[in-house]
């Protein structure tokens, strides 16, 4: 089967040797796998932090968001049957999705929103997850819930950001505030459904005070928490919750304690990774995504489309990815 992958770590993206076309040897589905036939991937910069830092022995498959059909079970899946049409995110410990097949656990795998095409799904798995378990599971804030309170997302136009936007505005009572830094990615957040939009090259202090907003309940920091973090810790309310998914080098989890606030970190991929129990609530909650999404209350997340699955146009993704100006997600569709 033809799939990209890297072998050596630490290459400039710039280095066609950074990412390569190759053939591999197609994968047999274990018990509880699905053998997806893959169509459309979208690029996580997660991709890019494998890439950069993970040594491998031998070419590593990147990829953690696919969009495809199931071409083979495995003697014990229950869930799926040949020919359907799913949507998921995957292992981190597992082949990712820039192959033509894929082997994934059939319990963390959805069925894919029937109003999307291919290349609008594939932009939803892992920031939907990510999103869905940071806001409902990780801040424990309830459906419905979060009257007279206000949520501040750092990063908003982001891929993860985009969807939290929605998920908070359509199914929370919460105020959202979306952080960002220019003209074009504001109007995104506003049009993901922010109720106000701050610039977060500001102090965060000066941008909700113009609100009228003194401090915030609930902090979702999805990137540069340690640049952020004494703001955050200032605008925090007290008792209020912080929840991150970037890779800060340090924080000061004292600096917390006077106001008796907590720190949360949400990685989607912890449940597949342990196998904990509850693992099949990733699948629960991915078929959900996609029975809002068709019936009109989130969208597609889908930013830029690169065309072709290949590694000229991987490289390319990577690249605007490692820039910081992405706007939504990066997706390429097809063989």
């Amino acid at each position: 089967m033809r799939a990209v992958a890297y072998s050596q770590a630490g290459l400039p993206i710039t280095d066609p040797a950074a990412l390569q076309d190759l053939e591999l040897e197609t994968p047999s589905p274990g018990p509880r796998d699905l053998r997806v036939k893959v169509r459309a991937v979208a690029v996580n910069p997660v991709d890019t932090k494998v890439r950069r830092n993970t040594a491998t022995e031998a070419p590593r498959v990147l990829g953690w968001d696919a969009v495809g059909v199931v071409d083979e079970i495995g003697s014990e899946v229950t869930l799926f049957q040949p020919g359907d049409e799913v949507y998921y995110a995957g292992a981190i410990d597992r082949p990712g999705s820039n192959a033509e097949y894929q082997l994934v656990d059939e319990r963390i795998v959805g069925r894919k929103p029937a109003s999307l095409d291919d290349a609008a799904a594939a932009a939803l798995p892992l920031t939907a997850i990510t999103a869905w378990e940071l806001l409902f599971d990780r801040l424990r804030i309830a459906e419905g819930g979060g009257e007279g309170q206000t949520l501040l997302v750092i990063g908003a136009a982001g891929g993860v950001g985009s969807i939290l936007v929605q998920l908070a505005r359509r199914l929370t009572r919460l105020t959202v505030v979306g952080t960002a830094s220019r003209p074009d990615t504001q109007d995104w957040v506003y049009e993901m459904g922010a109720h106000h939009v701050i610039d977060h090259s500001l102090p965060l202090t000066e941008g909700l005070n113009r609100l009228g907003i003194a401090q915030v309940e609930h902090v979702a920091s999805l990137t540069h928490t340690d640049q952020h973090y004494p703001q955050i810790i200032e605008v925090l309310a007290p008792q209020g919750q912080l929840g991150l998914i970037d890779d800060p080098g340090q924080l000061d989890v004292m600096a917390l304690k006077r106001k008796s606030a907590s720190l949360h970190w949400e990685f989607m991929f912890a449940r597949p990774l342990h196998h904990t129990a509850d693992m099949q609530q990733q699948h629960v909650l991915l078929n959900r995504v996609a029975g809002l999404i068709d019936a009109g209350e989130l969208r597609s997340t889908l930013g830029e489309h690169y065309g072709r699955i290949n590694a000229a146009n991987l490289r390319r993704a990577h690249e605007l990815l490692e820039s910081q100006r992405a706007k939504g997600k990066i997706v390429l569709e097809g063989w």
